[in-house]
């Protein structure tokens, strides 16, 4: 399996910033970490391993990513305002240096780039597909809750309002964003029932989806599905098959 590591001097984040790659061709995913984890998080707990003949044949390849979850809304020797600042600069990071990065590599390949993301990591997947639906294919997000509050502590203001799927997508009205969001967007939420699992924020959002006709397919396992790696582990190869 082909596997690539890279990082760069981030001026949106101020730090450098590592990215690892795997496989070398096929539709792309933009990996975002679970809460406070790193690039590397998703090789470490044998997610990469359960799709290595995907990413050996070519069907699919992927692109891992820090975190800045510590730096922000996991962060509690900082004030919410610094917190929400740094999501932000995180969201510049992502549309201005990672995706032109992973564009260059995809040249001369299938052009086609999806987020995915576990638990924190699903919420910036689906945050990052409808902040720029120009930009990304669609998205995976497995185990997420989609709803920045819980995270932000009682903290509310306009960025916090802009990165939460559940709050600005029922108020979305730009037809030309929600034009994009329908046209071929391929969005899978997957959820367990097991422990520490919360079902009922892939359903909530999957609703606030549908309400504005956009696409999408929920996948809610039973109770012998808990909110952990092996979990993850059966449910990714599984979406790949079936949907890529």
């Amino acid at each position: 399996m082909e596997r690539f590591l890279d990082s760069w001097h981030s001026n949106n984040l101020g730090k450098e910033m590592p990215i690892v790659s795997y496989g070398f061709e096929g539709p792309a995913f933009l990996m975002f970490p679970s809460a406070a984890a790193d690039y590397l998080e998703y090789e470490r707990f044998y997610l990469i391993d359960s799709i290595k003949h995907h990413l050996e044949s070519g069907r699919i390849r992927c692109f891992s990513i820090n975190s800045i979850n510590s730096e922000s809304w996991l962060n509690d020797t900082i004030e919410p305002r610094q917190k929400a600042i740094r999501h932000q600069q995180y969201n510049k990071y992502i549309t201005d240096e990672v995706y032109p990065y992973i564009k260059e590599k995809l040249d001369g390949g299938n052009p086609l780039l999806y987020t995915f993301g576990v638990s924190f990591g699903a919420l910036h997947a689906m945050n990052t597909l409808l902040r720029r639906p120009d930009l990304f294919s669609g998205a995976i997000g497995m185990s997420g809750v989609y709803d920045l509050k819980e995270y932000a502590k009682g903290y509310f203001d306009q960025d916090v309002y802009f990165n939460s799927p559940m709050d600005y997508l029922p108020n979305l009205t730009d037809e030309k964003v929600l034009d994009e969001l329908r046209r071929n967007k391929k969005i899978y939420l997957y959820t367990g029932s097991g422990e520490y699992e919360d079902p009922s924020g892939s359903w909530k959002m999957a609703d606030e989806l549908g309400k504005k006709n956009i696409p999408n397919w929920v996948e809610n396992w039973d109770k012998t599905w808990r909110h952990d790696w092996p979990t993850w582990r059966e449910m990714l190869p599984q979406a790949i098959e079936k949907y890529f």
